[in-house]
């Protein structure tokens, strides 16, 4: 056994007291200021910032450094699901009443309908409330009277009228909603609609400021646009058959590309999405089945596969890949996100993390709403989101649909 000589027992006291002693309330605000601006992950922001009073007061509340954190998944109007964690944390929605649609997410705030013409932008992080131009102020809608109770909306598609209730209105009318920025960032942001209801598929926008909605595309203009995601300072929108708009709303231009598709090019729902520079194309597969739960014979479909296409701007084609690599998307109602998996815990690269947004109305009555999971695309084997959240949980179909939102605090 080897004996400590007493020069090495006062270096190791030393040493000791040296770690009792370290005081970090001490550190200059400056030294506080650049470790903070180092931090990526919101929540470490956070924790960093609880440490003391000293750090507290030498870092803003709000950082304006993060990149897009990793989403997470809003079951309900009072839970989420961290998918870094795996745990499930109680958050009490401020709805304005339970007969409310979110119709999407982007950059953080969710986009709110409910049976009036308004549409609402919420952050839950921030608790902050914006509002875009109500529905009544898109172009192809004529008139709107709340005393014409079951027809408040008179709706034109050039050929005939027709009268929708507040409801149907709430329900069918915007497909989706995907902003260019948080609202809270820039005055100049900007959002984009695609109108989805009753012959009529457009995509429409507004600007901070704006009283009314303008239409991009023509009326006649039959593409059936199923999404879109903002990137380098354009809207991209991808309809069911693969075509491209690009969507200057600057010059309110719109330039439409049909795409060359391979034979292996199908699917019941399309995705857009950027990772880094390449855009890719995300084609999900459905099948319909019979719901399997006691009490509950009804048509219900689920997700049995996705493929994956990049574009090749060169040959405007697009072309089937096989693998993501370190990437994960995210598809859905939200606006649809790529990241890296290795910078978040939990999350798993060359995998598609899908939540349900077929809505019955979509295809042959079938009913769905809780369709979710993580598709390994190397495999194609489905896992659950949530151990204990049936994929198809039928008997929980009035609860609101779950959606993706990346946390941000601006």
């Amino acid at each position: 056994m080897r004996v400590q000589t007493k020069p090495e027992e006062e270096l190791n006291q030393g040493c000791e007291k040296t770690k009792m002693s370290v005081d970090w309330s001490e550190l200059p605000p400056e030294i506080i200021q650049t470790i903070s601006q180092k931090l990526t992950i919101y929540a470490d922001y956070i924790r960093f910032r609880s440490i003391s009073h000293t750090f507290l007061s030498s870092i803003p509340k709000t950082p304006h450094h993060l990149p897009p954190q990793l989403p997470c998944l809003l079951l309900s109007h009072q839970s989420f699901f961290n998918i870094s964690t795996h745990k499930t944390h109680l958050f009490n929605l401020p709805l304005p009443s339970h007969r409310t649609r979110i119709c999407a997410s982007s950059h953080g705030w969710l986009i709110i309908l409910n049976e009036t013409p308004q549409i609402r932008l919420f952050n839950p992080l921030t608790c902050v409330t914006l509002f875009l131009p109500p529905i009544h102020t898109f172009p192809n809608v004529v008139s709107f009277d709340y005393s014409n109770i079951g027809r408040e909306y008179s709706v034109t598609n050039d050929s005939y009228l027709r009268f929708f209730s507040l409801r149907q209105m709430c329900d069918d009318f915007i497909a989706k909603i995907v902003l260019s920025t948080s609202p809270s960032l820039s005055d100049e942001f900007v959002a984009l609609a695609i109108v989805d209801g009753y012959s009529c598929n457009n995509l429409a926008f507004c600007k901070k400021g704006y009283d009314s909605w303008i239409f991009l595309t023509k009326k006649n203009d039959y593409y059936f646009w199923e999404d879109v995601v903002y990137y380098n300072g354009l809207f991209y929108a991808v309809s069911k058959g693969g075509t491209i708009a690009v969507c200057d709303v600057n010059s309110h231009r719109v330039s439409i590309f049909q795409m060359t598709v391979p034979v292996q090019f199908s699917g019941d729902i399309h995705y857009v999405v950027f990772s880094g520079e390449d855009m890719l194309l995300v084609n999900r597969v459905l099948e319909e089945d019979f719901s399997d739960e006691p009490n509950y014979d009804m048509l219900v479909y689920r997700t049995v596969g996705f493929t994956v296409f990049k574009m090749d701007w060169n040959a405007m084609a697009w072309n089937r890949i096989e693998a993501l690599g370190d990437k994960a998307l995210f598809v859905g109602v939200n606006s649809s996100m790529c990241f890296s998996a290795g910078d978040f815990v939990g999350c798993c690269g060359d995998c598609i993390y899908f939540t349900d947004d077929y809505s019955e109305d979509n295809h042959d009555d079938a009913c769905g709403k809780h369709d979710f999971g993580i598709f390994r695309l190397y495999d194609g084997i489905i896992d659950p989101l949530l151990p204990s959240y049936s994929r198809n949980s039928y008997s929980r179909l009035e609860c609101p649909l779950p959606i993706w939102i990346s946390p941000n605090p601006c």
